[in-house]
């Protein structure tokens, strides 16, 4: 089980950058899936990018590809989302979300995660 909180959204305008910071605790940190989703009202939630906390491999929706990367610090259980170049349409709620996995590669499909945050605001503005 993990638990995590987000942090780090904010204001921006378009062509700038943010960083979301997820701090997780609990028992084990090894062997998750740690992801970032984000939400508009009105939509569905979707999936921005993930992380495995013992391989290191990432996964990236491709709306996001070559603008945000997502990365972690295992000492601090701590992972990031660097957001650049952003978008007016990258406005959302942006999610964190963890889920045991022993399999190395992490998805960014929402189901496949079990524990989550309770989102930070993101806003950008043309």
């Amino acid at each position: 089980q993990v638990q995590v909180v987000e942090s780090g959204g904010g204001s921006a305008q378009a062509g700038g950058s943010l960083r979301l910071t997820c701090a997780a605790s609990g028992p084990t940190y090894s062997r998750y899936c740690m992801g970032w989703f984000r939400q508009v009202p009105g939509k569905e939630r979707e999936g921005v990018a993930s992380i495995h906390t013992s391989t290191d491999r990432t996964t990236y929706a491709d709306f996001v590809k070559d603008r945000f990367t997502i990365s972690q610090d295992s000492a601090k259980r701590t992972v990031y989302l660097q957001m650049s170049s952003l978008k007016p349409e990258d406005t959302a709620m942006y999610y964190c979300a963890g889920a045991y996995s022993p399999y190395g590669l992490c998805s960014v499909i929402e189901p496949d995660y079990n524990y989550w945050g309770q989102g930070t605001q993101v806003t950008v503005s043309s």
